[in-house]
Protein backbone atom coordinates (compact mmCIF):
# COMPACT_ATOMS: atom_id res chain seq x y z
CA UNK A 1 0.00 0.00 0.00
CA UNK A 2 1.37 3.47 -1.22
CA UNK A 3 0.20 6.11 1.47
CA UNK A 4 1.17 9.91 0.64
CA UNK A 5 4.25 11.50 2.54
CA UNK A 6 3.78 15.50 2.50
CA UNK A 7 6.25 17.50 2.34
CA UNK A 8 7.26 20.61 4.96
CA UNK A 9 5.41 23.35 2.39
CA UNK A 10 2.73 20.52 2.02
CA UNK A 11 2.31 20.42 6.19
CA UNK A 12 2.56 24.19 6.10
CA UNK A 13 -0.73 24.24 3.94
CA UNK A 14 -2.92 21.22 5.56
CA UNK A 15 -2.17 23.17 8.92
CA UNK A 16 -3.15 26.32 7.33
CA UNK A 17 -6.57 24.76 5.68
CA UNK A 18 -7.46 22.29 8.88
CA UNK A 19 -7.15 25.92 11.34
CA UNK A 20 -9.78 27.40 8.88
CA UNK A 21 -11.97 23.94 8.99
CA UNK A 22 -11.99 24.42 13.18
CA UNK A 23 -13.31 28.22 12.46
CA UNK A 24 -16.20 26.83 10.94
CA UNK A 25 -17.20 24.73 13.64
CA UNK A 26 -16.62 26.97 16.46
CA UNK A 27 -18.40 29.67 14.87
CA UNK A 28 -21.28 27.91 14.13
CA UNK A 29 -21.98 26.76 17.74
CA UNK A 30 -23.82 30.08 18.63
CA UNK A 31 -26.78 29.34 16.01
CA UNK A 32 -27.18 25.90 17.66
CA UNK A 33 -30.48 26.74 19.46
CA UNK A 34 -33.91 24.93 19.60
CA UNK A 35 -36.03 25.56 16.37
CA UNK A 36 -33.20 26.58 13.95
CA UNK A 37 -33.60 23.71 11.39
CA UNK A 38 -30.28 21.58 9.59
CA UNK A 39 -30.78 23.62 6.31
CA UNK A 40 -30.66 27.03 7.97
CA UNK A 41 -27.27 25.96 9.91
CA UNK A 42 -26.14 23.97 6.50
CA UNK A 43 -26.57 27.53 5.21
CA UNK A 44 -25.02 29.57 7.42
CA UNK A 45 -21.27 27.36 7.25
CA UNK A 46 -21.92 27.25 3.53
CA UNK A 47 -21.98 30.83 3.51
CA UNK A 48 -19.22 31.50 5.96
CA UNK A 49 -17.12 28.85 4.05
CA UNK A 50 -17.40 30.71 0.57
CA UNK A 51 -17.52 34.59 1.99
CA UNK A 52 -15.53 34.77 5.20
CA UNK A 53 -12.78 31.85 4.75
CA UNK A 54 -12.96 31.85 1.09
CA UNK A 55 -12.75 27.67 0.41
CA UNK A 56 -14.79 25.12 -1.55
CA UNK A 57 -16.67 23.16 0.33
CA UNK A 58 -15.28 19.50 -0.66
CA UNK A 59 -19.06 17.39 -0.28
CA UNK A 60 -21.02 19.46 -2.73
CA UNK A 61 -20.93 17.28 -5.56
CA UNK A 62 -19.25 14.66 -4.04
CA UNK A 63 -21.42 11.29 -5.42
CA UNK A 64 -24.35 13.71 -5.74
CA UNK A 65 -24.14 15.39 -2.46
CA UNK A 66 -25.33 18.91 -2.34
CA UNK A 67 -24.39 19.96 0.87
CA UNK A 68 -22.03 22.25 2.60
CA UNK A 69 -22.28 19.69 5.94
CA UNK A 70 -23.31 16.27 6.85
CA UNK A 71 -25.71 17.39 10.21
CA UNK A 72 -26.48 14.15 11.92
CA UNK A 73 -28.84 14.21 14.80
CA UNK A 74 -29.48 11.62 17.69
CA UNK A 75 -30.11 7.95 15.99
CA UNK A 76 -28.53 9.16 12.76
CA UNK A 77 -24.83 7.93 13.14
CA UNK A 78 -23.86 10.01 10.29
CA UNK A 79 -24.23 11.33 6.95
CA UNK A 80 -27.12 13.29 7.57
CA UNK A 81 -28.62 15.72 5.09
CA UNK A 82 -29.43 18.99 6.20
CA UNK A 83 -33.37 19.69 5.70
CA UNK A 84 -35.35 22.62 6.39
CA UNK A 85 -38.15 20.39 7.93
CA UNK A 86 -35.59 18.94 10.46
CA UNK A 87 -36.33 21.10 13.20
CA UNK A 88 -33.84 21.02 16.23
CA UNK A 89 -35.27 20.47 19.81
CA UNK A 90 -33.69 20.76 23.27
CA UNK A 91 -31.92 18.08 24.38
CA UNK A 92 -31.16 16.96 21.27
CA UNK A 93 -27.27 16.05 20.06
CA UNK A 94 -26.20 16.46 16.74
CA UNK A 95 -22.78 15.70 14.87
CA UNK A 96 -21.75 19.07 11.84
CA UNK A 97 -19.60 17.41 9.43
CA UNK A 98 -17.78 19.48 7.07
CA UNK A 99 -14.36 19.45 5.00
CA UNK A 100 -13.04 22.24 2.95
CA UNK A 101 -10.61 22.72 0.22
CA UNK A 102 -8.15 25.84 -0.22
CA UNK A 103 -5.59 25.98 -2.69
CA UNK A 104 -5.77 22.24 -3.74
CA UNK A 105 -5.88 20.63 0.57
CA UNK A 106 -8.42 19.03 1.98
CA UNK A 107 -9.23 19.07 5.73
CA UNK A 108 -12.14 17.19 7.20
CA UNK A 109 -13.39 17.40 10.69
CA UNK A 110 -16.75 17.23 12.72
CA UNK A 111 -18.06 18.17 16.37
CA UNK A 112 -20.78 17.25 18.04
CA UNK A 113 -23.76 19.83 20.16
CA UNK A 114 -25.93 19.41 22.58
CA UNK A 115 -29.06 21.34 22.63
CA UNK A 116 -30.34 23.93 25.14
CA UNK A 117 -29.22 23.66 29.19
CA UNK A 118 -31.20 20.93 30.50
CA UNK A 119 -28.90 17.90 29.11
CA UNK A 120 -29.83 14.47 29.95
CA UNK A 121 -27.37 12.37 31.61
CA UNK A 122 -27.20 9.58 28.87
CA UNK A 123 -26.87 11.87 25.69
CA UNK A 124 -24.68 13.52 27.29
CA UNK A 125 -22.09 10.91 27.73
CA UNK A 126 -21.93 9.10 24.58
CA UNK A 127 -20.80 12.16 23.42
CA UNK A 128 -18.08 12.32 26.11
CA UNK A 129 -17.15 8.63 25.50
CA UNK A 130 -16.62 9.37 21.93
CA UNK A 131 -14.53 12.54 22.18
CA UNK A 132 -12.09 10.39 24.60
CA UNK A 133 -11.78 7.78 22.24
CA UNK A 134 -10.85 10.12 19.72
CA UNK A 135 -8.34 11.91 22.33
CA UNK A 136 -6.74 8.51 23.45
CA UNK A 137 -6.65 7.22 19.62
CA UNK A 138 -4.79 10.36 18.69
CA UNK A 139 -2.80 10.06 21.72
CA UNK A 140 -1.14 6.67 20.95
CA UNK A 141 -0.39 8.38 17.64
CA UNK A 142 3.69 8.84 15.98
CA UNK A 143 6.22 7.98 13.50
CA UNK A 144 6.96 4.37 13.94
CA UNK A 145 3.19 3.69 15.29
CA UNK A 146 1.34 0.81 13.87
CA UNK A 147 -2.08 1.99 12.70
CA UNK A 148 -4.41 -0.74 14.57
CA UNK A 149 -3.50 1.17 17.77
CA UNK A 150 -6.01 3.73 17.01
CA UNK A 151 -8.86 0.85 16.33
CA UNK A 152 -7.36 -0.80 19.82
CA UNK A 153 -7.50 2.17 21.42
CA UNK A 154 -11.00 3.68 20.27
CA UNK A 155 -12.76 0.09 20.65
CA UNK A 156 -10.91 -0.99 24.28
CA UNK A 157 -12.34 2.87 25.87
CA UNK A 158 -15.86 2.15 23.65
CA UNK A 159 -16.08 -1.52 25.54
CA UNK A 160 -14.95 -0.45 28.91
CA UNK A 161 -17.71 2.23 29.29
CA UNK A 162 -20.35 0.00 27.82
CA UNK A 163 -21.00 1.89 24.50
CA UNK A 164 -20.80 -0.05 20.91
CA UNK A 165 -18.28 1.12 18.12
CA UNK A 166 -19.32 1.53 14.44
CA UNK A 167 -17.55 -0.31 12.24
CA UNK A 168 -18.97 0.29 8.47
CA UNK A 169 -17.38 3.72 8.43
CA UNK A 170 -13.86 5.14 9.29
CA UNK A 171 -11.75 7.73 9.09
CA UNK A 172 -9.59 7.99 6.10
CA UNK A 173 -5.81 9.54 4.13
CA UNK A 174 -6.54 13.08 3.50
CA UNK A 175 -4.44 16.10 1.96
CA UNK A 176 -4.44 16.65 -1.42
CA UNK A 177 -7.60 14.21 -2.25
CA UNK A 178 -10.74 14.07 -0.15
CA UNK A 179 -10.75 10.35 0.98
CA UNK A 180 -6.72 8.46 0.21
CA UNK A 181 -4.94 5.17 1.57
CA UNK A 182 -4.94 3.85 4.23
CA UNK A 183 -8.53 3.26 6.08
CA UNK A 184 -8.13 4.36 9.52
CA UNK A 185 -10.64 1.74 11.15
CA UNK A 186 -12.02 2.52 14.40
CA UNK A 187 -11.37 -1.41 15.71
CA UNK A 188 -8.64 -3.71 15.28
CA UNK A 189 -9.67 -5.01 11.88
CA UNK A 190 -6.18 -5.08 10.19
CA UNK A 191 -5.07 -8.85 10.63
CA UNK A 192 -2.28 -9.33 8.60
CA UNK A 193 -2.39 -6.08 7.11
CA UNK A 194 -1.67 -3.76 9.29
CA UNK A 195 0.22 -0.18 8.37
CA UNK A 196 3.50 1.44 9.85
CA UNK A 197 3.25 5.17 10.38
CA UNK A 198 5.37 7.68 9.24
CA UNK A 199 5.97 11.28 9.49
CA UNK A 200 3.99 13.08 6.89
CA UNK A 201 1.63 11.21 6.94
CA UNK A 202 -2.32 13.07 6.97
CA UNK A 203 -4.99 11.22 8.54
CA UNK A 204 -8.40 11.59 9.65
CA UNK A 205 -9.47 9.96 13.10
CA UNK A 206 -13.14 9.64 13.31
CA UNK A 207 -14.97 7.26 15.76
CA UNK A 208 -18.46 6.88 16.06
CA UNK A 209 -20.09 5.03 19.41
CA UNK A 210 -23.94 3.86 19.69
CA UNK A 211 -25.76 3.75 23.09
CA UNK A 212 -26.25 0.13 22.44
CA UNK A 213 -26.77 -2.73 19.80
CA UNK A 214 -24.44 -2.14 16.42
CA UNK A 215 -27.19 -2.32 13.71
CA UNK A 216 -27.33 -0.06 11.25
CA UNK A 217 -29.03 0.67 8.06
CA UNK A 218 -28.89 3.68 5.59
CA UNK A 219 -32.28 5.32 4.31
CA UNK A 220 -33.53 5.04 0.85
CA UNK A 221 -31.67 9.06 -0.03
CA UNK A 222 -28.44 6.77 -0.01
CA UNK A 223 -27.02 8.81 2.56
CA UNK A 224 -28.36 9.17 6.14
CA UNK A 225 -27.25 6.56 8.09
CA UNK A 226 -29.38 5.36 11.37
CA UNK A 227 -29.43 3.27 14.57
CA UNK A 228 -31.66 0.42 13.75
CA UNK A 229 -33.04 0.45 17.40
CA UNK A 230 -33.44 4.31 17.64
CA UNK A 231 -30.56 4.43 20.22
CA UNK A 232 -28.16 7.20 19.69
CA UNK A 233 -24.93 7.88 18.74
CA UNK A 234 -21.77 10.61 18.69
CA UNK A 235 -18.61 11.04 16.40
CA UNK A 236 -15.84 13.19 16.49
CA UNK A 237 -13.42 13.93 13.94
CA UNK A 238 -9.80 15.43 13.30
CA UNK A 239 -7.42 15.50 10.71
CA UNK A 240 -4.08 15.02 12.05
CA UNK A 241 -0.41 14.66 10.41
CA UNK A 242 2.05 12.33 12.01
CA UNK A 243 5.11 13.92 14.10
CA UNK A 244 8.33 11.84 14.76
CA UNK A 245 6.71 12.35 18.05
CA UNK A 246 3.01 12.24 18.21
CA UNK A 247 0.83 14.50 15.97
CA UNK A 248 0.12 17.87 14.56
CA UNK A 249 -3.95 18.29 14.86
CA UNK A 250 -4.55 20.81 11.97
CA UNK A 251 -8.63 21.00 13.03
CA UNK A 252 -8.15 21.87 16.89
CA UNK A 253 -10.82 24.20 18.04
Amino acid sequence: MTIKIYSLKDIKQLIFVGNLAAKILALINEYIKSEINTEEINNICHKYIETKIRCISATIGYKGYQHATCISTNNIVCHGIPNYKKQIKTNDILNIDVTIIKNGYYADTSSMYIVGNKRKKKTYKVCKRAQECLNKAISVLCDGANLSKVGDTIQTHAKKNGYSVVKEFCGHGVGTDFHLKPQVLNYNGYNNNDVLLKQGMCLTVEPILINRGTAIKILKDGWTTTTQNKSNSAQWEHTLIIKQTGVVLTTIR
